[in-house]
């Protein structure tokens, strides 16, 4: 079953990440470091992405909605969301995703809006925030 990609804004995002069945996927690179991270998203760098699929799918498989971003969501989050959506349809595993979404603007705008931002360094951040 092919899953279409959309756009969710920081608003929308922000009204639903707390739920326990959405994923945040950032696949920002050394950046995310430096720059903080959603709280609670799971990092998966662009560069080693194609690599991790099968780790990611295991995290995020029992979850409706998986979004993901990088810096921008121009090219990274995007690319990323794309090789997520093909590598799903090539799974024969019971998978509840539902919907795969891009964060319109990426963590910049995220953070531009002062949306809940985490400096923690861990892979999947526990949620915390400053």
């Amino acid at each position: 079953m092919a899953r279409a990609l959309s756009y969710i804004s920081p608003a929308q995002l922000l009204a639903i990440q707390h739920l326990p069945k959405v994923a945040v996927i950032d696949v920002r690179d050394e950046e995310r470091k430096y720059d903080g991270h959603i709280a609670g998203s799971l990092h998966v760098a662009s560069g080693s992405f194609s690599e991790n699929l099968p780790n990611l799918l295991a995290q995020v498989k029992a979850k409706d909605t998986v979004v993901f971003h990088c810096a921008l969501s121009q090219v990274r989050g995007p690319s990323c969301a794309r090789k997520f959506a093909r590598y799903l349809e090539n799974v024969n595993d019971d998978i509840n995703i539902k919907e795969i979404m891009i964060l319109e603007g990426g963590f910049n705008r995220w953070s531009d809006r002062r949306r809940p931002v985490c400096r923690c360094r861990e892979v999947l951040c526990k949620g915390g925030s400053s």
